[in-house]
């Protein structure tokens, strides 16, 4: 209450003009108190294209991360692997694991609405494969199993602290849609990941830049599959 009466928006160093309405740094789908900063490739979606989108078949699950003052800190160890992440709530409901674990089972995509979504399935399917205690167990009637190709999300609030650089091997994430990144960021890293390569991506970041395409939090998004 004190910190909705006193407090100011969060908002990254590079947003010059206060941000008044608490709305306009807001996805419509937003739920739960807690992220120092909004997933802001959902800015790009309004209720008529989510309609839209289901009109066409297109099934929506929902996590819950709550973005840590880590996510605007750049890279400054030397070496990559001396980066330190923050770690970062995150909720994973029975229901929602199980409509992503379906639709694998299905060979169906699943597509990721921003870094925090893929950091979430990513995070909670290292937790499955590394945590024994989660492999081959059955809760209530569903099962999750591990697999060297396929692994079954499992329902899980808690914490994760996961670093997507280059040559992460993604287990769940087939399409993701996000912002242009700060450089020297971990965002930058992941995406990089995702799409094969930092020199790939850095191509795509030129072209974007000669289209005169808006980066950030507030810019254009693009879509990696």
């Amino acid at each position: 209450e004190k910190a909705n009466k006193y407090g100011d928006v969060p908002i990254p160093p590079y947003v010059k003009d206060e941000v008044h309405e608490l709305e306009i740094y807001q996805t419509i789908y937003a739920k739960k108190e807690g992220s120092v900063a909004a997933p802001t490739a959902g800015f790009h979606f309004t209720p008529e294209l989510i309609d839209k989108l289901k009109a066409k078949g297109v099934e929506f699950a929902e996590v819950t991360l709550h973005v840590g003052l880590g996510t605007f800190l750049p890279v400054k160890s030397e070496r990559v692997e001396d980066h330190t992440m923050h770690s970062e709530q995150v909720e994973l409901t029975a229901e929602n694991a199980e409509k992503i674990n379906r639709a694998k089972a299905e060979g169906r995509r699943v597509i990721a609405v921003g870094t925090t979504t893929v950091r979430t399935l990513e995070g909670v399917a290292q937790l499955t494969i590394s945590n024994k205690q989660f492999n081959n167990e059955t809760i209530g009637d569903r099962r999750y199993e591990i697999g060297d190709s396929v692994v079954k999300l499992r329902p899980y609030v808690g914490e994760i602290n996961i670093f997507i650089k280059p040559g992460f091997n993604f287990k769940i994430v087939d399409g993701m849609i996000t912002n242009f990144h700060l450089p020297k960021s971990t965002l930058l890293m992941l995406v990089s990941a995702f799409a094969g390569s930092r020199q790939f991506m850095l191509k795509c970041y030129k072209k974007a830049v000669k289209k005169k395409y808006r980066f950030y939090s507030f810019g254009d998004a693009m879509f990696i599959i």
